[in-house]
């Protein structure tokens, strides 16, 4: 039995050189980073280069990153912060967005006075422009905007520029869930205007457990997690060495090959696209995920001709062949729930068949994608 690999939207493996450095720290420089003698000021090195590193990626200053345990914490952070510090009153997001930013702003939802309000969603998974900026138009109560950039399970692209520029014109806070596009595609926080921004290394052949916040300077957020002076203050608790250092480690990887890489995913994505339509021309492609423009070249959510008694198996049917995808989210699997992405924009008749997602990296081949197609076709 073959194995692939088709979830890297989940999480990606380890890069070779990310494991050497972070076997590298983890062997060298234990020292605790607010120490201040040579074992803790080295460990302090791997911090600060990392900040400074990541923050000339994403064209911001480095006191402008700031570590967290990923993307749900910065997530986290970003929103209790912003109604709690800076008085924002209404939360424009979607009913598509990441559990991370939907169950966070339910829960500020049911614990205080703010309003929260849902862009509408088009049937090719994109937001509703026009409606975004009739919501911004009402400048009554201070409002903070949360759109991820590229959504998790169909692929589909926010306009960015777009959005920042229209919360700039109505005078909104901007945060943006960026943890699948950075370090897939090339990121300029000063030209997107966005204020605050959640990123997961382990979405980039990073580590687990690791990721960063955004905060643009001067905004006056405080901290969600307190005990120490660390993170400049945003956040307390030792800092994890050796998968900061890993992370910058697997950013600079993925920005140096971002070109190379870029295109030979992008291949691979059409390929198992036209494999698809050849081999089982009755399935259906969810979103615009056809749209090289609009939506990314990482992912592909398919809804296959199956019958209602199969559909419930299909996943456990190509695990046993070795296949790794998914039905949505890793952060909802055994919740027994249906994609809350899909349910926005499918009808009824298709939440009934299964709907699957495969995510491509650079480890993946034309040959791994040639089995899941056969695979696949044998259980239609």
């Amino acid at each position: 039995m073959q194995k692939v690999y088709l979830d890297n939207a989940a999480t990606t493996p380890l890069r070779p050189e990310v494991v050497e450095v972070i076997t590298s720290v983890l062997k060298g420089d234990y020292g605790n980073p607010s120490s201040s003698h040579a074992y803790g000021r080295s460990a302090k090195n791997h911090i600060e280069q990392a900040r400074k590193n990541i923050a000339k990626y994403m064209g911001v200053t480095a006191s402008e990153i700031i570590f967290t345990s990923g993307g749900t914490e910065a997530d986290n952070l970003v929103l209790n912060s912003a109604v709690r510090d800076l008085g924002v009153q209404r939360i424009i997001t979607s009913r598509i967005e990441h559990h991370a930013v939907l169950h966070t702003v339910q829960e500020i939802e049911s614990k205080t006075s703010i309003t929260v309000e849902y862009v509408r969603i088009l049937t090719d998974g994109t937001i509703d422009y026009a409606h975004l900026e009739q919501l911004l138009m009402d400048m009554s109560a201070k409002t903070l905007v949360s759109l991820m950039h590229i959504n998790n399970e169909i692929g589909t692209i926010l306009d960015i520029n777009k959005v920042g520029a229209l919360c700039k014109d109505y005078e909104a806070l901007f945060h943006s869930d960026m943890v699948q596009s950075v370090g897939h595609y090339e990121v300029n926080l000063n030209d997107s205007k966005v204020d605050f921004m959640a990123v997961s290394a382990h979405k980039f052949h990073g580590p687990k457990g690791i990721g960063f916040a955004y905060l643009k300077k001067n905004t006056g957020l405080k901290p969600l997690i307190y005990g120490g002076e660390q993170e400049r203050g945003y956040r307390g608790g030792t800092e994890s060495v050796h998968n900061i250092a890993g992370m910058d480690e697997a950013l600079r990887l993925a920005y140096e090959h971002l070109a190379i890489e870029k295109a030979y995913i992008a291949d691979l994505k059409q390929y198992f696209i036209n494999q698809l339509i050849q081999k089982i021309p009755e399935v259906k492609f969810n979103a615009n995920c056809l749209d090289v423009t609009h939506n990314t070249y990482t992912l592909i959510n398919v809804c296959l001709p199956v019958s209602a008694d199969k559909a419930g198996i299909v996943l456990f049917q190509l695990d046993i062949k070795g296949i790794a995808c998914s039905k949505g989210s890793a952060c909802q699997s055994g919740s027994g729930k249906g994609s809350h992405v899909l349910a926005e924009i499918l009808t009824d008749e298709d939440m009934k068949k299964p709907s699957i997602r495969f995510s491509f990296s650079k480890f993946n081949t034309k040959e791994e994608i040639d089995y899941v197609i056969n695979e696949l076709k044998a259980l239609i």
